[in-house]
């Protein structure tokens, strides 16, 4: 065991004198950095959950990358169709990160019951498209089963269900009007409810109804190998503007891709606020502890004066002098760090399992629970960035260090 780290393990364990005035101060500071840990992790965890859990949710609706004809069509509704008849269908082998592609349609409708009606659209899903996100919503029934003959099965929204008054098992009538010709005899479909979903979405439960979507062909009098866009899901979303661009390379020149976030530019302009949210809450806890550990040093130094002075004229340099607080004080920020990720991992654990914490307004983040998101690599990263700040700051009080006389120091009581 070196010089330094002998004297900073006899500060640390208070041996060299029985009274220690810095006693409550230290633990004051390692209050201090454990508290800042755990706001730390709090605001991470949850900030980076929340605004995973939104993306997911639209992602579920509409996939991560659509690729549709390129027309002037800018509704939701599919009017001029695709041929499924493509190289990227139904595996898109030319670009790396894609995990899936699946063809869908939609068509706009009315649902009309004996005591009132409701507008939505209609999402025609075959064989190939992926439930797993609607496994997660899915509230009451079961999910369709679109892999045998066309059927009346559909998947219907609790918001809308509450409002017509439906329940799994029920039938309803769907009017369809004619995007060619309004006024022609609308198409009228009968279905029934096999499963009802609640993603906590309102803006997307309120107007998604999802069926065969042979019945969306059928009526706009498609082929069967017609269909109103494909939905691109990626391995990492964080991929999502550089693949949509290799995406477009790579695609027909009369086909036209769009990312998720040019669909829904708002939200995501308003998820990108998280960022800085969590990067100043992060940057203030830092700044506390920081503060709270420079008190504590400041203090310890002060104690510490006639050891100083001794250290000195005995011949140690001031660096060396300055290394043994800057040990205790590594020593202290640890022991904070570690009771913060007690505290607050097991606090984010139980929010995970149980979901105890839950927002006052979910409709306004778009889910009713706060979601926590916890990353090894990101816990570990956060712990060392603050170990090292922290010691970055008390650089600066150690210097006092350097301006104390051995002479005065010996005598100072």
């Amino acid at each position: 065991m070196n010089f330094e780290f002998y004297i900073a393990k006899r500060l640390i364990t208070g041996k060299e004198d029985k009274i220690s005035v810095s006693a409550p101060i230290i633990k004051i500071a390692i209050a201090a950095i454990a508290l800042s840990i755990i706001m730390m992790l709090i605001a991470l965890s949850t900030g980076v959950g929340l605004k995973m859990k939104i993306r997911e949710k639209i992602a579920a609706f509409n996939g991560h990358i659509q690729i549709s004809n390129y027309d002037n069509n800018t509704s939701e509704v599919s009017v001029t169709p695709v041929s499924t008849v493509q190289d990227f269908y139904p595996e898109f082998k030319d670009v790396d990160g894609i995990s899936h592609v699946q063809a869908v349609a939609s068509k706009g409708g009315i649902i009309r019951t004996k005591e009132t009606f409701e507008g939505f659209i209609a999402k025609g899903v075959g064989p190939d498209y992926v439930w797993d996100a609607f496994e997660e919503y899915l509230v009451a029934g079961r999910l369709p089963d679109y892999t045998g003959a066309l059927n009346e099965e559909v998947l219907l929204s609790a918001l809308m269900a509450n409002r017509l008054g439906l329940k799994v098992g029920d039938d309803f009538f769907a009017i369809f009007p004619k995007e060619t010709d309004p006024l022609n005899q609308p198409n009228q479909r009968k279905f029934m409810v096999v499963g009802i979903y609640d993603s906590g979405f309102e803006e997307l439960d309120g107007k998604y109804l999802f069926c065969d979507i042979r019945h969306i062909q059928r009526m706009n009098k498609w082929k069967a190998t017609e269909v109103g866009n494909f939905e691109v899901f990626l391995n990492d979303f964080d991929d999502v503007d550089a693949k949509s661009e290799e995406i477009y390379g790579k695609t027909l020149s009369n086909l036209d891709t769009k990312s998720l976030k040019q669909g829904y530019f708002q939200i995501f302009e308003w998820i990108r606020l998280f960022d800085f949210n969590i990067a100043l809450i992060i940057g203030i806890m830092i700044i506390v502890g920081g503060i709270n550990m420079i008190t504590a040093l400041l203090v310890l130094i002060l104690e510490r004066t006639p050891m100083i002075g001794i250290l000195k004229a005995l011949g140690s340099a001031n660096w060396s002098i300055r290394k043994v607080f800057l040990y205790n004080a590594a020593y202290l920020i640890g022991i904070g760090l570690f009771w913060g990720n007690l505290i607050g991992l097991g606090i984010l654990l139980l929010q995970q399992k149980f979901r105890w914490a839950t927002f006052p307004n979910p409709e306004e983040y778009y889910i009713d629970y706060i979601p926590v998101h916890l990353d090894v690599l990101t816990v570990v990263l956060l712990n060392i960035g603050v170990m090292v700040l922290c010691l970055l700051m008390l650089l600066i009080p150690s210097h006092i260090i350097t301006k104390i006389s051995p002479v005065k120091a010996i005598e100072f009581e």
